[in-house]
């Protein structure tokens, strides 16, 4: 029985380390898939006519290497196939809705006044 016992945990560990059933994550696939998100977000935002300075402001935590380099490919990419940007529609619906913040129509100042 002891030999057995010794024998399986003489075993167990290799035959486990390759398990990725376990859901244990190695460092490499967490880096691998931290660089491929950071470059899905750069494309995104070349593609959605952004800069890379709003691209890292509105997605912090993302590494911003990964973000410039998925930038540079996006736009290289849109050059060669003559693509255009595509202005986000959120952003101008977000602008217009800060402008009237800023500037009350006369409508509402005058029912506000009375």
């Amino acid at each position: 029985m002891r030999r057995f016992i010794l024998l399986l945990s003489i075993a167990a560990p290799p035959w486990l380390a390759g398990c990725d059933m376990l859901g244990i994550e190695s460092a490499s696939a967490v880096t691998a898939r931290r660089e491929a998100d950071g470059k899905a977000v750069g494309a995104g935002c070349r593609h959605a006519a952004r800069s890379v300075e709003q691209c890292y402001a509105l997605n912090r935590r993302a590494d911003k290497a990964a973000v410039f380099a998925g930038w540079r490919e996006m736009n290289d990419y849109m050059r060669e196939n003559k693509m255009d940007a595509m202005a986000p529609e959120a952003d101008t619906e977000l602008a217009a809705a800060e402008v009237e913040r800023e500037e009350p129509s006369p409508a509402k100042g005058a029912a506000a006044s009375r």
